[in-house]
């Protein structure tokens, strides 16, 4: 019986999102997204960002690396994967990481030119989806 492991996350990417192909010759794309958190302490307004690590696979890596880049917003629909491994001085050490099913690139404002209203690009709103499962997993 397989047990829940599904998240949604939204936010931007933090950097533009890194591209390459397994030895098995396999699309493999990372990339990090930050998220925000507002709430209201002692009357004022903080501020808790968070940073998430996402892989996403095959065709979805390939329209990873063709849509993404440093700022974008994205909506991540996928699951979490943990790696565990005992590094050279025998500690025990593990890493978290969310493998996407599913992507949402937001739309990008346009500038026509100099104090002209934002325009959003019609093309820019893509969504992904995996059509196949991930080779290994």
């Amino acid at each position: 019986m397989n047990h829940l492991n599904s998240i949604l996350i939204e936010g931007r990417l933090v950097r533009d999102p890194l591209f390459r192909m397994t030895a098995k010759g396999i699309a493999l794309c990372t990339f990090s997204i930050a998220t925000e958190r507002f709430y209201k302490q002692e009357g004022t307004m903080e501020k808790e960002t968070s940073y998430f690590d996402v892989e996403s696979w095959t065709k979805l890596a390939e329209k990873s690396r063709m849509c993404g880049h440093k700022g974008r917003g994205v909506r991540v629909v996928g699951r979490l994967r943990q790696d565990r491994w005992t590094n050279t001085e025998g500690k025990a050490k593990s890493h978290i990481c969310i493998v996407a099913e599913h992507l949402e690139f937001r739309p990008e404002a346009k500038r026509e030119g100099a104090g002209s209203a934002a325009a959003y690009d019609e093309r820019v709103l893509t969504q992904v989806f995996a059509d196949a499962p991930i080779p290994g997993f």
